[in-house]
């Protein structure tokens, strides 16, 4: 029998389980219950657990045979600060925070996965059961990694996978190379003099110059980073003032920046600082930078992201399987491991519905065999008898 038809046997317990995690939603770092409910599960089924791994991390273990080698897997559990519609079914019961992200369905398909390799047994090494929290730009990730990650649970290769809304069920989309961009957070204060704002000749105007940064700063885009190095810089926030007639003494801008290397991410930072000083200057202000790498890009690994396609079209045939899935624009903190062991991040269909980070989106729990399957194969292939 196939890991996608034992799987399915479990669907209604695991939808049960994906159900609950919805109804009780908690941010990054914070994820109290999920963990002890994951922990929990783990534990009934036989396999060793390690509790708070770099804070509410989860780490399974999980033994066969004898042989050494060792594959992680990872799944997100943190939801998102956005209020859930109140027509939506199963919903949160946390105000103002629901999983809008399908973090929810991750964290079951991996749980999918756990109780099916531990019943079948239909492997020869180790598995490494990661459950990650605050993915969401709260720095999971390296805090697993500063916990000792991979120092206390060595994996020769890792995977991690997320849900696609738009995609059909039961397709897979994957490719080799740059699979996500890294994202950074920016900060630009610029100070001016404050005055009336009847007298601009006695001010030296922070709102005028934010103004002005935030229109130049699209330049490093389009004339310092190369034509074939896909980027983004986004002004999401400019602030300055409170009053009417006062000219005020400070404004702010703030926003994200994408990018595929880590090589371009610097090139803008420094474009960044050399645009802002120098606009800001032109106006008589300062203008002070604060940049923040809060995700890698997440770069698939060319032999691994071969044998995650291969194990996805072992469960649904090579033709629902797109093996150059265009690259996207945002970001994922999973990057950081795969910096330090090889491995790949796959996208799994969740049928039609909205898009991510909406309060629309939800998680289709059809879903949930084809990504706990695919975990489960891609242990059968890497860790044979």
């Amino acid at each position: 029998m196939s890991p996608l038809d034992a799987i399915r046997r479990d669907h209604a317990q695991l939808a049960a389980i994906r159900q609950d995690f919805h109804a009780h939603p908690e941010l990054g770092m914070a994820e109290h219950r999920t963990a002890a409910r994951v922990a929990e599960l783990l534990d009934s089924w036989g396999i060793e657990v390690h509790r708070g791994v770099g804070g509410t991390g989860v780490v399974g273990v999980l033994r066969n045979g004898s042989g050494n080698r060792a594959i992680g897997l990872r799944a997100d559990m943190d939801a998102l600060p956005i209020e859930e519609p109140a027509d939506m079914p199963h919903r949160s019961t946390v105000k103002g925070v629901m999983h809008a992200c399908g973090h929810d369905g991750h964290t079951t398909m991996l749980l999918g996965a756990a109780k099916y390799l531990a019943e079948s047994r239909n492997f020869d090494g180790i598995v490494h059961l990661i459950f990650q929290p605050g993915e969401e730009g709260c720095g999971g990730a390296l805090a697993m990694l500063a916990d000792g990650l991979f120092e206390r649970f060595p994996c020769d290769a890792i995977y991690a996978m997320h849900n696609r809304p738009g995609m059909p069920l039961g397709e897979y989309g994957i490719r080799s190379g740059p699979t996500a961009a890294g994202g950074a957070f920016f900060d630009i204060a610029l100070t001016g003099k404050g005055a009336h704002g009847a007298r601009p000749e006695a001010s030296i105007d922070p709102v005028l110059a934010a103004c002005h940064v935030t229109t130049a700063l699209q330049s490093i885009v389009s004339r310092t980073l190369s034509p074939r190095d896909p980027a983004v810089v986004s002004v999401t926030k400019v602030l300055g003032g409170e009053a009417y007639n006062v000219i005020p003494e400070t404004a702010t801008i703030a926003g994200t920046a994408r990018f595929f290397t880590r090589e371009v991410g610097a090139q803008i930072e420094d474009g960044m600082r050399r645009v802002a000083a120098g606009v800001a200057a032109g106006f008589g202000a300062t203008a002070e930078v604060q940049w923040r790498l809060i995700f890698a890009p997440t770069i698939n690994d060319a032999r691994e992201t071969e044998a995650f396609a291969e194990a996805a079209a072992d469960l649904v045939g090579a033709e629902k399987v797109a093996r150059d899935n265009p690259p996207g624009m945002g970001s994922e903190d999973f990057s950081f491991m795969m910096e330090r062991v090889p491995g790949a991040y796959i996208h799994v269909g969740n049928g039609p519905g909205a898009m991510p980070h909406n309060p629309r989106y939800a998680f289709n729990d059809e879903a949930i065999p084809y990504g706990a399957a695919l975990y489960a194969r891609i242990v059968e292939r890497g860790l044979p008898r």
